[in-house]
């Protein structure tokens, strides 16, 4: 029997463990962490046959001094680095590695796949076209950076009429095969360099899977996009919320999805009403934008398109109304673990507005999310790690109406204290930084933050 070994016991490790174990591989799974409910899942597995290591690095020398033999195969979980010491020896060595998508690929390639990838906006994109799928009444629920492990679907034995995955530039980077029927590239701005190391290989890593897409939906409107990656195909089918006239005077093709007279069109055809849609924010126009083209690409009628986007309600964490308390608005934002994110986030909101910032800080460039809190926040109350280089950067600019609370319980009551007196009508969490710092993903620290509002709305 053929020897794989997983790394990661997560929802992606755990599922691709199963397949693995169903496709005929021994399977052993390691992670670095130690916890009752870790070692309840080790225990449920080993009752199913896949041994798992606990507070375990991956390493081919650890595993032969416990007596195990060297995988011939090796996946990857996405939030581990694809420069792992271990992972990189394995490569050195031939063996076969990929991550945890690229064994769904496998599994599914003979279903067509929507690969959505971008810095910002492939979240919300991607539950979109999710949603107008299932109206058209396609089975194609979302997976892969949100939702369900695409591993799940893999296993669960059911006749997919599309995968909807969304793909992050870790999930691309272990997936070297993955090839979707349409690629669809949202924007591009600098982040995860400290896992990528450069802005160029950032951007090679997601240009890639628009490689090896079969169509391919790009945002007009990102600068980035609009400048760089217009030669490379010029088949593809761009989107603008600036009309039919061409972005630029250089050559770039006119818009195929844009937005006219209140209307999202299709080469002229209307579409949907622009206010259909209910979330905030001009940039959730051009996510607009992306889903539509993505489901006219896939054959989807207009009516379903239409019916989808007004009845859509918008993604968990990402300026999401959590309550309305004596006036102010709770919004929460815990998604924005950029710069640009929490920038494009703190401008959709009305102002004043209380901000709630940090946590594990990430490289980036903070210019216009500086400028954006100038403009728009009465406060901002700092969590986390960043606290301290976040002060010192609102210093800088000569922005003093800060306060290290440290955390996000802290920031809650300090925010509701001091509403009153600025008149604030929104508290928004939006951090600008990864929450490793203090939770295990961004999720929980938005269902922290969703909890102690409700907290607040019983006071």
């Amino acid at each position: 029997m053929p020897t794989a070994h997983v790394i990661g016991l997560g929802r992606s490790g755990i599922a691709a463990a199963r397949l693995l174990q169903r496709d005929g591989w021994q399977v052993w799974v390691s992670d670095t962490a130690q916890s009752e409910a870790l070692i309840d899942q080790q225990q449920a597995l080993s009752a199913e046959g896949i041994q798992v290591m606990l507070g375990m690095t991956f390493e081919l020398e650890a595993l032969a001094a416990k007596g195990l033999p060297q995988p011939e195969r090796v996946v990857v979980s996405p939030g581990v680095s694809w420069q792992l010491p271990g992972l990189v020896e394995a490569r050195s060595r031939g063996i076969e590695t990929f991550g945890e998508l690229e064994l769904a690929w496998r599994s599914l390639q003979h279903c067509p796949w929507v690969g959505i990838t971008g810095t910002n906006g492939k979240t919300t994109t991607t539950a979109l076209v999710a949603a107008i799928f299932e109206a058209a009444g396609k089975f194609a629920p979302a997976c892969g950076n949100i939702g369900h492990s695409a591993c799940e679907f893999a296993l669960s034995g059911k006749a997919l009429d599309w995968v909807i995955a969304e793909v992050s530039s870790y999930q691309i980077e272990a997936s070297p095969t993955l090839a979707p029927r349409i690629g669809a590239w949202t924007t591009l701005t600098p982040d995860h360099l400290e896992r990528h190391g450069t802005f160029e290989r950032y951007c090679e890593i997601k240009k890639s899977l628009l490689h090896r897409s079969e169509h391919r939906v790009l945002n007009g409107d990102d600068p980035y996009l609009r400048q760089q990656i217009t030669s490379l195909w010029p088949e593809a089918w761009w989107t603008s919320v600036q009309g039919a006239s061409p972005l630029t005077a250089t050559g770039i093709p006119i818009p195929t999805v844009y937005v006219h007279q209140g209307w999202v069109k299709v080469a002229g055809t209307a579409i949907v009403s622009v206010n259909a849609l209910k979330m905030v924010g001009a940039h959730n126009c051009q996510n607009l934008l992306m889903a539509v083209a993505v489901a006219h690409l896939a054959g989807i009628d207009a009516e379903a398109i239409a019916t989808a986007v007004t009845q859509f309600s918008g993604v968990a964490h990402r300026l999401e109304r959590v309550i309305i308390h004596q006036g102010v608005t709770y919004i929460n934002d815990s998604k924005a673990t950029n710069y640009d994110a929490a920038a494009i986030g703190l401008a959709a909101v009305d102002s004043p507005a209380i901000l709630i910032a940090g946590g594990d800080p990430k490289v980036g460039d903070d210019q216009q999310w500086l400028r954006t809190i100038q403009a728009k926040a009465a406060k901002v109350l700092l969590i986390g790690k960043a606290a301290p280089a976040f002060a010192q950067r609102l210093n800088d600019i000569g922005y003093s109406d800060y306060e290290r609370v440290e955390t996000l319980d802290r920031a809650v009551r300090r925010a509701v204290e001091v509403a009153p007196q600025l008149q604030a009508k929104v508290v928004l969490l939006s951090p600008a930084c990864a929450s490793f710092d203090q939770y295990p993903n961004f999720e929980v620290r938005g269902d922290h933050f969703r909890e102690l509002c409700l907290d607040v709305a019983q006071m």
